[in-house]
């Protein structure tokens, strides 16, 4: 017997083969019960294969879309992956997962390889670095979406979180604790997520009267990091409490910490942003800025999914996210 057609099953499930194809794609507003699990039974007895790649060139698509990642080892970027390939699969749809590692090169070539596989759409977590790159995608009016990271004068769908207001949060609870001299580090003002959490901090400490100075807003490579804190805590005034910018930032801290022989909380309260995994089994526990990286991701995932399936597209929109602030010991107590 030659491999089954979808003919075969249409007359086999004793429909339409228009109706086996909206059973293949998931189009099931329209089907009742009892025609799917007879589609169901025909494909199981008849063994039947769809074939993929027909169908892609029927439906100019291929059932696959691309992420770029600018850099795999934050924790944020592998909690946003999980939750978009969590959406995809449910979807039945293919991700081809890249890392730029914040190199402005790679992430052109990325971006290249996957339009040249002709990828459906591309979720790209941007470096930031190729703004001609990103006006073509969204000109040419290819399915692309941006996450974590703003890209100015480009029209296209975002899904961010609310940096100004999460460092609010986080310098209202090190404020109300007593602390004056609080200081936050970043790595360079070269993306929107520093530049917003560096910008949030500034407007939370003038509003609560605080004096930041130019000292205690550290935007540096992480390779600098631990020299710039010994040089601040060397000056006058050292901070009490220190804001860092995300996990990476936090990891060259805890070292700075140990190398100096600093207590936390007693000699320097900590806060981090990222979802750190290890947070609460820190001596002390650690407190964070809890990003909601899951959610953020299904929904980009389900955003590009639709813009994708969608005969006439929908416009191009942000989608802002809330933080928690998750309150642990490395805070500390009132002074």
């Amino acid at each position: 017997m030659g491999k089954a057609t979808i003919g075969d099953v249409a007359a086999r499930a004793g429909v339409s083969k228009s109706t086996v194809s909206q059973f293949l794609n998931k189009r099931y507003q329209h089907m009742g019960q009892e025609t799917r699990i007879k589609i169901e039974e025909a494909i199981e007895a008849l063994d039947y294969r769809p074939n993929v790649l027909a169908r892609g060139l029927k439906q100019k698509r291929t059932g696959a879309v691309g992420v770029i990642v600018a850099n795999i080892m934050h924790r944020l970027s592998t909690e946003i992956c999980r939750g978009i390939e969590d959406y995809c699969q449910e979807q039945n749809v293919n991700v081809i997962l890249c890392n730029s590692d914040e190199d402005g090169e790679k992430e052109k070539k990325y971006a290249e390889m996957l339009q040249a596989k002709q990828v459906d759409g591309i979720i790209l977590l941007p470096t930031g670095k190729n703004g001609a790159l990103y006006e073509s995608l969204a000109g040419q009016g290819y399915p692309i979406l941006f996450m974590d990271r703003r890209v100015d004068n480009v029209k296209a769908d975002t899904i961010v979180v609310n940096n100004r207001e999460a460092v609010t949060q986080a310098v209202k609870h090190l404020a109300s604790l007593g602390h004056r001299s609080i200081a936050l580090a970043t790595g360079p003002l070269t993306i929107s997520t520093r530049t917003e959490r560096t910008e949030g901090f500034r407007t939370a400490m003038s509003m609560l009267g605080l004096d930041y100075g130019s000292c205690n807003i550290i935007n540096v490579e992480i390779s600098s990091l631990k020299d710039r804190l010994r040089k601040r805590f060397e000056g006058q005034e050292p901070p009490t409490a220190l804001i860092a910018g995300n996990d990476l930032v936090l990891l060259e801290a805890l070292a700075f910490v140990k190398e100096q022989g600093l207590r936390v909380p007693e000699d320097l309260a900590l806060v981090a942003f990222d979802n750190i995994p290890f947070a609460h089994l820190l001596t002390p526990t650690l407190t964070t800025i809890n990003q909601p990286s899951l959610e953020m991701g299904r929904k980009a995932a389900e955003r590009l999914i639709t813009r994708i399936r969608s005969e006439e597209a929908p416009e191009a929109a942000e989608f802002v996210f809330e933080c928690e602030l998750a309150v642990r010991e490395s805070s500390g107590q009132a002074r």
